[in-house]
Parts: structure tokens; sequence; C-alpha cells
């Protein structure tokens, strides 16, 4: 089988706080220092969407790009693009916004969009320097 990765990259601007209402203050400060910011602060977030298949014998396509765009656009970009994470996005009303969080919380929202036989996997960059990937 000639299995083809198909990648598209989007981008939202979000803000968030890194915080653990069970710790002080300077537990918090401690372990997410400026992240932990009360004011919050934000990241323009570059999110890639990869997606492994076969390609398709008719269209040869593994997935259209149009209709993988859509998707991720209508149910992610939507959702978070100049949002506060932590209080306009009921998904992290209970789960701490971190990267590796957002990374999952995006995974499942897109998962059930994609057709279950081609593989899923995300990148997100939080900054041009850190990034994270799931699943891994």
């Amino acid at each position: 089988m000639n299995r083809v990765s198909v990648f598209r990259k989007e981008h939202f601007n979000a803000a968030h706080r890194l915080h653990n209402d069970t710790w002080s203050e300077e537990k918090n400060i401690a372990i997410f220092g400026k992240c932990n910011n009360p004011y919050f602060h934000g990241h323009n977030y570059d999110l890639t969407v990869q997606v492994i298949g076969v390609p398709d014998a008719e269209t040869g396509y593994v997935i259209d790009t149009k209709i993988l765009s859509d998707i991720i656009i209508e149910n992610v970009i939507n959702k978070f693009d100049h949002k506060n994470l932590n209080e306009d996005c009921a998904e992290f009303k209970t789960i701490n916004p971190t990267a590796e969080n957002i990374v999952i919380v995006i995974y499942n929202i897109l998962r059930p969009l994609i057709q279950s036989s081609l593989q899923l996997k995300l990148r997100l960059y939080e900054t041009e320097r850190n990034f994270v990937e799931y699943p891994v």
C-alpha cells in the first residue's frame, strides 16, 4: 500500500493563563512564571494537521485539502481564534490550557470528523521554538 501524508497548516491567535487553582500563588508563579500572568497573555498558534492514508483510486486524494481546511476552520479556528481559552472556551474550564492540553483537545474535536481509516496527527506551535505533537 502506498501511504501518503497530507498536511494542512492553519493559524489562530488566543490568550490563556496557566494556573492551578489548588496551588498557592507562589507555587503557580514558580511553576508557570510569566505564563501565570493574572491578566493573561497571548500566542500566535500554528496548527499543522497531518492525515495519512492511501490515495483514493478515483480522485488520487488521501483527503481533499479544501475539505480538510474547511473542517479545521469550522471546528477549531472559529472556536479558538481571538478567544481567551480560559474564559471563552468550555473545553478549558477545568483543563489548564497548556500547549499539550490544547493539542489533545483539538485532536478530540477533529478525530470524529476525519474518515476513521485515515491516521490523524497534529503539531501545534505555541511559538516558533516551542511545539507539541499528538499522538506520538
